[in-house]
């Protein structure tokens, strides 16, 4: 992990390796933004929610390092992951006789918004969280 940039006022961001330990880090990120913003506690485990299954879809999914960026929004915040990889995260249905493949639809229910901004080396899976 490398650190790229942390103002409390306007973002953090931190670049993570393509490993587990990565989740963990990224949630940690979360909540020493939302403290330091004075977020709700339940804001705060909801973004920890979001970030772990973007990070997770990251590692299993994307290419290359991961880069997380947590910005202050009016009312909550901004939750963006970036990877190395075009290929779009997809929003399906649940198979109750699998355990996986709910990330998305957690990250749907938790945010009031979510979206993918695909970039020149990659794409940004974002979510918006407000309390």
């Amino acid at each position: 992990m490398r650190l790229v940039l942390n103002d409390p006022l306007a973002e953090v961001r931190v670049i993570l390796t393509a490993e587990g330990g990565s989740c963990a880090r990224a949630r940690q990120v979360v909540r020493e933004a939302a403290t330091s913003w004075e977020l709700s506690e339940d804001l705060t485990d909801d973004a920890q929610l979001v970030v772990t299954e973007l990070v997770s879809n990251g590692i299993d999914h994307g290419e290359g390092p991961i880069t997380l960026t947590v910005s202050r929004k009016a009312g909550g915040m901004l939750v963006e992951v970036h990877d190395e990889s075009s290929k779009l995260p997809q929003l399906r249905p649940v198979d109750p006789t699998s355990a996986r493949g709910r990330g998305m639809q957690l990250v749907q229910a938790l945010s009031v918004r979510w979206g993918t901004t695909p970039q020149r080396d990659g794409k940004v899976v974002w979510a918006q969280l407000e309390a």
